[in-house]
């Protein structure tokens, strides 16, 4: 075994269906966070109405809490890798909607809307699935490295694709939506050329509501469990920022799509950081009272944020976001 982790994770993409399927994962974060930024950035320049900035982020949020108990439980009985399949090739058809949309002319926000609950959709079925496929995938001997470099790629993604998104949006969010479709399609063939990563049988539990809800009952059996995870999912959403972001790039920071994009990948770099050191010192102590102190750190950094006037700083505190609640 080589001494330099990084050549450790690469051996991984020495296996050609975890070469096609992370390449495929790294290329569909790409896409979304490029059409996030482009989609955020048209909505507000449409409109100007901050309220529908929540809208855009309410449409993909509702179908995703409706469903993913669902999701799960299909990614469980059916074969993982039709269901990828089928939601890149539905993240990809709401992108090419959104380009047709711009390229036709947008006036209304409503059209946006739709496309953006079918997106939803899409993501409650390809997050459980997707975590699902890769175990199928790796042989038993790679699955730790191969999961090392699917988190490593998805933080790269996170951080460039706003960047790119932002870029892009200068010369029209047509060319951001335009990026998006190809990225998406060259995922849908990638995992189209997949051999393995189906379940070698089907579960034969029937659908009952215990079945759909076993793991909230799980979640619900451990308290620990369902106070971190309580705790992080009331800090994100009452005191989330990222929805706003396109009002402080083009009205309070001016700093325009550019901006916008730079933003975006702020906390993700934030989250990276902490990573990085969490790695080489993890911790192993009072855990609680390091949660709980995010969660704090978190708070201040959204105050921060929201009364902040200057670039600069309002990037710090966006960093600071990341790793606050990572």
């Amino acid at each position: 075994m080589s001494c330099n982790p990084a050549e450790d994770r690469l051996i991984v993409l020495r296996h050609p269906d975890l070469r096609r399927y992370l390449t495929a994962r790294f290329l569909v974060g790409m896409a979304t966070q490029v059409q996030t930024v482009a989609v955020g950035w048209q909505v507000f320049s449409v409109s100007g109405d901050p309220f529908d900035l929540g809208l855009v982020a309410l449409s993909q949020f509702l179908p995703f809490i409706v469903l993913i108990l669902p999701a799960g439980h299909v990614a469980d009985r059916y074969d993982r890798r039709r269901v990828q399949l089928l939601t890149y090739a539905l993240l990809a058809a709401c992108a090419a909607a959104l380009l047709a949309i711009s390229m036709a002319g947008l006036t209304s926000t409503a059209p946006v809307f739709g496309v953006m609950v079918l997106f939803g959709i899409a993501r409650a079925f390809y997050q459980p699935t997707g975590q699902a496929v890769l175990p199928n995938l790796a042989p038993i001997g790679l699955f730790p490295r191969a999961v090392a470099l699917n988190s490593s790629l998805g933080q790269v993604a996170t951080i460039v694709g706003p960047a790119i998104g932002g870029a892009l949006v200068v010369f029209g969010v047509e060319s951001a939506y335009a990026l998006s479709v190809a990225l998406l399609v060259a995922g849908v063939l990638l995992v189209s050329g997949l051999r393995g990563g189906g379940r070698d049988e089907r579960s034969r539990e029937p659908v009952s509501g215990a079945t759909l809800l076993s793991g909230v009952t799980f979640v619900r059996s451990r308290p620990i469990v369902l106070g971190s995870i309580s705790l992080d999912l009331f800090a994100v959403l009452f005191g989330g920022a990222t929805a706003l972001l396109p009002i402080y790039a083009g009205e309070i920071l001016d700093v325009g799509p550019i901006g916008l994009g730079v933003m975006r990948a702020a906390p993700a770099v934030g989250a990276a950081l902490l990573a990085a050191v969490v790695t080489v010192r993890p911790i192993q102590r009072h855990v609680g009272r390091w949660m709980f102190g995010g969660v704090a750190a978190f708070g201040v950094a959204t105050i921060v944020f929201g009364l902040s006037t200057s670039f600069a700083l309002s990037l710090v505190a966006l960093v600071v976001m990341g790793p606050a609640t990572w």
